[in-house]
């Protein structure tokens, strides 16, 4: 808790004695007066002063306004040019502090309010530096408020005693009552039959929650430690302990965080109570001290660092020793889930970590271990699983985790650096093999990847010149590996074709060279060494065409309607490359001679500035047609087409598709669409359809107000094609002043799981509680 009594300074600074002095020798009793000091305003209905011992008695509207000084800034030196190296550096130049001594008649001091007090009654003891106060006594400092009936102040020791106190804490709304609060130290009191509260209520109003106490004690660091505390629930009394620590300061304290309960069909009665440990301002630590009565003791921890925006990092693992995992495939475990795991130890440790270097230099450091490939979608709820720890890190990174049902885990570390024009990409790539069956070859790492790609105009001509140079080291526990360099430099230019057209022409030759190794029990009846040169031939044909249509007459906007015709042509030839190890697409470049042509269609709405604000929507359709002899009897391709709307604010809709023209070719349809409005409801669908795999599935999401207190969440995937539905969960949370409780269900076809989940304002975050 932040300091809720002003602080005062040495009590001759504060005073001014000598000018209160002053005021006592030419004034025994005024009405409706006012006076200032150098740091004080004093004004009331009444002031009396009195010599021996020299005391000022004030009866009503009585107001105390503590000022400090606010020193100005230093005049700037007025040169304009570069005054410093460490300007010259672009580095940041420290302004020299002003000192009292420093200022000129035309620098006066400012001062600024830092402390209201205001009372019915007050007595001012100069001598013994202390305050008497009766009557609707309040003191504000800063974001903090103080009420009370009656008030002793020490004004030298900083110590006071207040009956009928009330502190409240704007920014974060804490409440605190007490019959009797006692200012102990700078940063503590003493709070007798209190009770405290995390957000606003009105004096009198009965709070919705509260922890109560007979004796309460808040010491530096921020925390409340009560003595035989209640948990009410209006004033109804419904959990006790007999000691019991609150935090309630606005920074991130150390302490328990809110339980998180549930009932699951499969793992049986669920209790997770984490506790959250502030290392410092930038790091902290939560343990997820998890137990499932069906399951067993599932702890986890989750470490987070902040340095800057640029520099953070989140690693988390968890960590179960499974009742249910056995070698017996026969039990109902598994003949109910269709899990295939036996082991017993089962974990899950996940991170990321971007840090910047300096120099154009960044890093992403990306970690997913788990122990086995049931392990994600058994444990894909709570606040640990799978789904709270995708949404976490990617609002955190901006990246999340593999679809949980991979079961080859990409772990990696990547390095970039970019110029003007040209970037070097670094990566390093372990597999985290989970597949049941694991016969045969092993996944490929990479130790590492180097890629080396630019563009560079040549002189002052049209002329551009682009490369790409990788290398790759790839190895396997199990199977063919080895080096490969791929160069891949080309020449483009505009083609003149005239006004109206725009055309450009590029022209390649691509060699791939490897060094072919092989690991564990594999064997390679090639070439070690094999090379590759391909020439690559690409040219591409477009043209613009644009209208604009005037809105409300061109008074506010208009609609720019364009039409962008292309045709592209790309040519490789035929090569025999079946004495190359196959790693990648890279490895396999199919012979291609076709033309690709399209449109695209936009449409933009514009301001009367001609500034872009928004698009309406947009078209693009584009098909291919194969060139080659032996494609004669089916050359062309499917046709492919992407169509978006936005036809209100907050709704928007996109359609992909691929719709065959040949007897061989297949459908795919993807539809996704989501409308919100300025109240926060959300509505969103995506509906997917693959002919070849023969997969067709709907997603469908809503959150909606159903009162103003009440808010629904629904989510549900549902497989068309299997007639099955592979996740459903719906929510309800009640949002009341001062807390919320939400009521979580969610259905899998191996689990039915309840949980709920009460949170109190003000207590439990990502990163801690906050006040």
């Amino acid at each position: 808790m932040t300091r809720i009594l002003p602080q005062f300074k040495e009590p001759q600074r504060i005073l001014a004695i000598p000018a209160l002095l002053f005021l006592f020798l030419f004034s025994s009793t005024c009405l409706a007066e006012s006076t200032a000091t150098s740091e004080w305003n004093i004004s009331a209905d009444k002031i009396t002063r009195f010599e021996k011992p020299q005391r000022i008695v004030a009866e009503g509207s009585i107001i105390l306004e503590k000022r400090e000084k606010v020193l100005p800034k230093p005049a700037p030196s007025g040169q304009t040019g570069v005054s410093s190296w460490a300007e010259l550096l672009g580095e940041e130049v420290q302004e020299p502090k002003m000192t009292p001594d420093d200022l000129t008649e035309e620098q006066a001091p400012q001062y600024q309010t830092k402390t209201i007090i205001k009372a019915d009654w007050i007595s001012y003891d100069i001598d013994q530096q202390s305050i008497n106060a009766k009557g609707n006594v309040s003191i504000e400092s800063g974001e903090d408020r103080l009420t009370a009936d009656e008030a002793q102040i020490d004004l030298s020791k900083e110590l006071g005693s207040f009956a009928g106190a009330v502190i409240t804490r704007e920014d974060h709304e804490l409440h605190l009552e007490g019959r009797k609060v006692e200012k102990t130290g700078v940063n503590s009191y003493r709070i007798e039959d209190g009770w405290v509260i995390t957000c606003k209520v009105e004096k009198g109003e009965v709070p919705p929650w509260s922890f109560s106490s007979s004796e309460a004690t808040i010491e530096p660091g921020g925390y409340a430690f009560l003595k035989n505390a209640k948990f009410n629930i209006k004033d109804v009394p419904v959990f006790y302990l007999p000691y019991m620590v609150v935090p309630v300061k606005n920074t991130r304290q150390t302490g328990l965080l809110f339980p998180e309960f549930s009932n699951s069909s499969r793992d049986g009665f669920g209790l997770n109570l984490p506790f959250f440990l502030n290392i410092s301002d930038s790091t902290d630590l939560t343990f997820y001290p998890a137990y499932y009565s069906d399951r067993g003791f599932m702890p986890g921890a989750e470490f987070n660092y902040v340095a800057s925006e640029n520099n953070k990092g989140t690693l988390t693992g968890s960590y179960l020793d499974d009742d249910l995992s056995g070698s017996d495939q026969t039990t109902s475990y598994y003949r109910d889930t269709n899990f295939t795991h036996t082991n017993s130890d089962r974990y899950w440790l996940r991170g990321k970590v971007d840090h910047d270097f300096g120099d154009n230099w960044i890093s992403r450091l990306d970690l997913d271990v788990v122990s086995d490939r049931d392990y994600l979608e058994e444990f894909s709820s709570g606040m640990t699983g799978f789904n709270a720890s995708q949404k976490s890190f990617l609002e955190t990174f901006g990246r999340g985790f593999q679809n949980q049902s991979e079961d080859q885990r990409n772990n990696s570390l990547k390095l970039l650096k970019s110029w003007n024009g040209s970037s070097l990409n670094i990566d390093v790539l372990a597999i985290n093999d989970i597949r049941a069956d694991k016969s045969g070859p092993t996944p490929l790492w990479t130790l590492p990847s180097v890629d080396y790609s630019g563009a560079l105009t040549l002189q002052e001509t049209p002329i551009t010149f682009n490369w790409d140079a990788d290398y790759i080291n790839y190895w396997r526990e199990e199977g063919v590996g080895g080096h490969r360099i791929d160069l891949f430099p080309r020449i483009s230019a505009p083609v003149p074709l005239g006004n109206y057209l725009e055309s450009r022409a590029e022209i390649g030759v691509r060699g791939t060279m490897y060094s072919v190794e092989t690991y564990g029990d594999a064997t390679w009846t090639e070439d070690d060494t094999p090379t590759r040169f391909l020439p690559v031939f690409r040219t591409d044909l477009a043209t613009m065409l644009v209208r604009d249509y005037s809105l409300d007459g061109g008074k506010r906007a208009s609609l720019s309607h364009s039409i962008r015709p292309f045709a592209e042509y790309e040519y490789i030839p035929d090569d025999n490359q079946n004495d190359l190890p196959s790693f990648d697409a890279v490895d396999r470049i199919d012979e291609t001679n076709a033309i690709t042509y399209g449109v695209d269609s936009f449409f933009d709405f514009y301001d009367t500035n001609r500034s872009y604000t928004g698009q309406y929507a947009y078209v693009r359709i584009e098909q291919s047609y194969d060139l080659r002899s032996e494609a004669s009897d089916q050359p062309f391709s499917p046709v492919a087409m992407k169509l978006g709307w936005r036809p209100l604010p907050g709704l928007s809709l996109a359609y992909k598709a691929e719709l065959p023209v040949e007897s061989d070719q297949n459908a795919t349809h993807g539809l996704e669409g989501y409308f919100t409005n300025s109240r926060g409801d959300w509505f969103g669908l995506d509906y997917r359809y693959n002919e070849l795999l023969d997969t067709e599935q709907i997603n469908a999401s809503f959150k909606v107000q159903l009162l103003p207190q009440v808010r629904a969440d629904f989510y549900i995937e549902h497989s068309l094609s299997e007639e099955e539905t592979n996740e459903a969960t719906v929510a309800l949370t009640y949002v009341a002043q001062c807390w919320s409780v939400q009521l979580n269900t969610q259905y899998t076809p191996t689990d039915e799981r309840i949980m709920v989940v009460f949170n109190l304002a003000n207590i439990g975050s990502s990163l801690g509680l906050s006040f």
